[in-house]
């Protein structure tokens, strides 16, 4: 099988090209990879090399408005600046190793990065919108019990320019006609634990000058990272999704070792006090899991957890997997749940995961053969 080959049916994804990676050309690792920085960074950059202030708006267009792959491209640049810039600058660019496509018309882009480890993120193109779901970490250090990418344990945070570097990625294979509309930050890691470099990147995503997403369009998630959310809560006015999955704290522990930090109490109090614009509700996600959490009992209790926060709940039916000993909920569990908090009037939502059969959806992300066990 080629590496680089697109696996699968058609998505709307071009294959990969080849030699796909995250690509530090030349000497970069000794230089200032521009894609880290967003336009404080690369005001502050342009400065201390005794540059004129408003190259900072001219580079940021360039790096992520025009995705441009060299120095020589930027046109509007004199070749004095370019050459400067090439001296003690680079562009690092990341290419799929591997798309593999799915029934459903979702994509799974697998990213090979400079250090040999791996990241991945997910296309899910629909009518309307065109969502990429990026990751933040390499592995997850939060061991949540029911997900594979736990399983695998955690390795590194990622860079500003490997987080913006995916949608750029997804963004050059899509069909022509067809752009990025919304980003999600809910693939591999934790990324309230990555602040220093999901801050960067989400002014990037919101930047006029960069990929210019309306904060309605990028929504970042969590498994109650309580520091973490305030600080995001004051900074950014994206959308926040709360990984919840459990109604009492025993169960939550059970399924999130995070909770013996983060108390289920502590969390929902923070989604109590986070800062919202007036109309914007907070997500909660919740995972049904067999036999675990998708009682009638749970849905009463969930109810109660969350009265008076403005919220949607997406229910979420577990996606099975070899890797762990958890099992879905049957169809009338979930329409049972559902229905409940519907009637006392909930936005509760079942979101059925989009590729499942090429290991894309909800907690399948990492290394199947580092989740085994």
């Amino acid at each position: 099988m080629n590496d680089v080959a697109v696996r699968g049916g058609r998505t709307g994804a071009t294959p990969a090209r080849p030699g796909g990676g995250f690509i530090l050309p030349g000497s970069c690792l000794e230089k200032t990879d521009l894609k880290d920085l967003d336009l404080e960074g690369l005001g502050r950059f342009v400065v201390q090399q005794g540059w004129e202030p408003y190259r900072a708006v001219q580079l940021m267009k360039w790096l992520f408005q025009k995705d441009l792959a060299s120095f020589d491209q930027m046109t509007n640049l004199s070749r004095t600046f370019r050459e400067a810039l090439e001296r003690v600058a680079c562009i690092s660019r990341l290419e799929p190793r591997d798309i593999v496509a799915s029934e459903d018309g979702s994509s799974k882009f697998v990213f090979a990065l400079h250090d040999g480890e791996r990241a991945e993120s997910v296309l899910i193109p629909e009518e309307g919108r065109v969502t990429v779901c990026v990751s933040s970490q390499v592995g997850c250090p939060l061991g949540c019990r029911f997900c594979v990418t736990g399983k695998g344990g955690f390795v590194r945070n990622l860079s500003v320019a490997e987080i913006v570097g995916q949608v750029q990625a997804v963004a050059r294979h899509l069909d022509e006609g067809r752009r990025v509309t919304n980003v999600v930050v809910m693939g591999m890691g934790e990324p309230l634990l990555n602040m220093e470099n999901l801050e960067p990147a989400l002014r990037i995503f919101l930047s006029e000058h960069g990929f210019n997403l309306s904060h309605r369009r990028v929504t970042v998630s969590t498994a109650g990272i309580v520091p973490a959310m305030e600080r995001l809560g004051r900074s950014f006015p994206v959308n926040l999704a709360v990984s919840l999955n459990a109604t009492t704290e025993e169960a939550r522990r059970e399924l999130m070792p995070v909770s013996r930090k983060y108390p289920l109490a502590a969390v929902v109090d923070a989604c109590r006090r986070y800062p919202r614009t007036s109309r914007k509700k907070i997500t909660f996600e919740y995972v049904l899991i067999a036999g675990e959490n998708d009682s009638l009992n749970d849905a009463v209790r969930l109810h109660a957890l969350l009265r008076g926060i403005p919220a949607k709940i997406n229910l979420i039916p577990y996606n099975e997997t070899p890797h762990t000993g958890y099992r879905a909920p049957r169809l009338e569990a979930v329409k049972a749940f559902q229905d409940y908090l519907v009637k006392r009037g909930v936005h509760a939502a079942v979101r059925w995961s989009r590729g499942r059969d090429i290991g894309a959806a909800c907690g399948q992300l990492g290394r199947p053969e580092a989740a085994v066990g």
